[in-house]
């Protein structure tokens, strides 16, 4: 199976009703790898790696969020290797706000 590495930003409102915990959970149990914070802007910015087809599935989890979020925009690229390094070999972080 294909792995890829991807980097989202989530905007609308998206802090303060639990979107990176929310997010966590639904990479951990599909599998992948990486990290989430806040942003300074309002957004929540994450790193997926892993199987394409769970990548997948996790963007469009991510496109509705978790009761009491509004999500307007996800925007999503390939990740680059310093992002990528963020991440822990099995883990999916929450990092600090940026």
């Amino acid at each position: 199976m294909t792995s890829i590495s991807v980097i989202t930003r989530v905007h609308g409102f998206v802090q303060g009703v639990g979107y990176r915990a929310w997010l966590q959970r639904r990479a951990l149990s599909r599998g992948l790898r990486g990290w989430t914070r806040n942003r300074d802007d309002g957004s929540v910015e994450a790193v997926l790696i892993g199987p394409a087809n769970k990548v997948e599935e996790t963007l469009t989890l991510m496109r509705s969020g978790p009761p009491g979020a509004r999500v307007d925009q996800v925007a999503t690229r390939p990740a680059e290797a310093g992002e990528i390094a963020m991440a822990a070999e099995d883990d999916f972080a929450i990092l600090p706000t940026l």
